[in-house]
């Protein structure tokens, strides 16, 4: 199995290529903002993506999802209660100096417990809403030990901002709580930003948590 974390555009988005060696297919996570670093990442692994996910849909984790699905030929997919903030991106951004492409019409939706599978890479979605509506974090199996790639829900040390509209402080804790502290202390994970830490790490010394 091929895992690479990376960091593209702007805001430094941890995107991540979860590849098969053997069916050279992936998945990949929140390449959205950097369609360039993750076409080169595939062609050095020799791999082709099939599916194309997003955490959430704030633009530097989904920006030119179009143009990325467009050079791959993979399934683009959002959990849909984070549909409206996806069209809404291209006003918010100008008025902070950014751009983006267009929306475009995305394939699919992603769906609390859904299972996403490329040869012996099986990707499980937690919906963990908090940071936005439609936030959700993937679990990644690997033998007895898993990887947790949680978006913009949990950093090493802190938590997203529960702020941006429909959602508050206890959502992003429930969530945490209900679907990712229940993993194993030594479980890695892989935040949207910034270094990666572990549940026990958070579990014992991320200050948001110290009720959970």
């Amino acid at each position: 199995m091929i895992v690479e974390s990376f960091p593209v555009g702007a805001l430094s988005c941890n995107a991540t290529i979860l590849g098969d060696e053997k069916t050279g297919e992936a998945i990949v996570i929140d390449g959205g903002d950097g369609r360039d670093d993750v076409l080169k990442r595939l062609a050095a692994h020799g791999l082709r993506a099939r599916y194309l996910v997003h955490t959430h849909a704030h633009f530097d984790h989904i920006a030119d999802v179009g143009g990325l699905r467009e050079r791959t030929g993979a399934s683009a997919l959002l959990h849909p209660a984070d549909l409206p903030i996806y069209h809404a991106q291209p006003a918010l951004v100008r008025a902070f100096g950014f751009s983006m492409p267009e929306p475009v019409r995305l394939d699919g939706d992603l769906l609390d417990g859904d299972r996403l599978v490329v040869g012996s890479v099986a990707l499980e979605v937690l919906h963990t809403p908090g940071h936005t509506p439609g936030s959700v974090s993937f679990a990644l199996a690997n033998g007895n030990d898993a990887t947790i790639f949680s978006g913009d829900t949990l950093f090493a040390g802190s938590i997203g901002r529960w702020d941006l509209g429909g959602t508050s402080m206890e959502d992003i804790v429930d969530s945490i709580a209900r679907k990712l502290l229940v993993f194993a202390d030594g479980t890695l994970v892989v935040p949207g930003h910034g270094p990666s830490t572990t549940i026990g790490a958070e579990r014992r010394s991320n200050p948001y948590l110290a009720q959970s």
